[in-house]
């Protein structure tokens, strides 16, 4: 799909044309739910948040001004929403149990850590789940979902070199952490 056929379903949905965003879920789903997965963690609350995220991003699809791709604008919806999510699943864990401390596991593709040994993969998994949502976020936009700094930048709404330092910074947290572990 062109970014001229996006723009012309896009309008065509805005024209009350329901069906005309379908393609675009299509398109979008599989990348979009794998984001909302590496961020919450559990795969049936990323299954009703990706449902979520296109109902809101077809609902507001009004205010997508074209300033930035049509995929960075829903992966912003997306990235929100999902942040929103751990942060009152925390705020309610919170309430019931001060000292709890959550663990969100990370679910890579299948293939994404082939190259690494069985151990190394183990203490790598471990040490993203020690991530905040913030800083899985990002891992997940840059090395899972292959987006550009900028975009993640613009995603997470940061700028391009606070995207590059936060990157730099988690991967020497993640350094520390698995060195820890071996």
């Amino acid at each position: 799909m062109t970014h001229h056929d996006e723009q012309r379903l896009i309008q065509k949905a805005r024209e009350g044309d329901a069906e005309a965003f379908a393609p675009l879920v299509e398109r979008y789903s599989r990348p979009i739910f794998a984001l909302v997965v590496g961020i919450v963690g559990q795969r049936e609350e990323a299954e009703e948040l990706t449902q979520d995220i296109f109902l809101k991003a077809y609902t507001r699809l009004s205010t997508f001004g074209g300033r930035s791709t049509f995929s960075t604008w829903l992966y912003r919806i997306a990235c929100n929403t999902a942040l929103s999510a751990v942060r009152s699943r925390r705020r309610r864990f919170a309430l019931f149990d001060s000292d709890r401390s959550e663990r969100l596991p990370d679910v890579p593709d299948e293939g994404e850590l082939t190259a690494l040994s069985q151990a190394q993969e183990q203490a790598l998994l471990v040490a993203l789940d020690r991530l905040d949502p913030d800083e899985r976020a990002l891992i997940q936009l840059h090395y899972y979902e292959n987006r550009p700094l900028s975009e993640c930048g613009e995603i997470l709404s940061i700028s391009e070199s606070n995207a590059k330092v936060r990157l730099h910074r988690i991967r020497k947290k993640l350094g520390l952490w698995i060195s820890e572990k071996q």
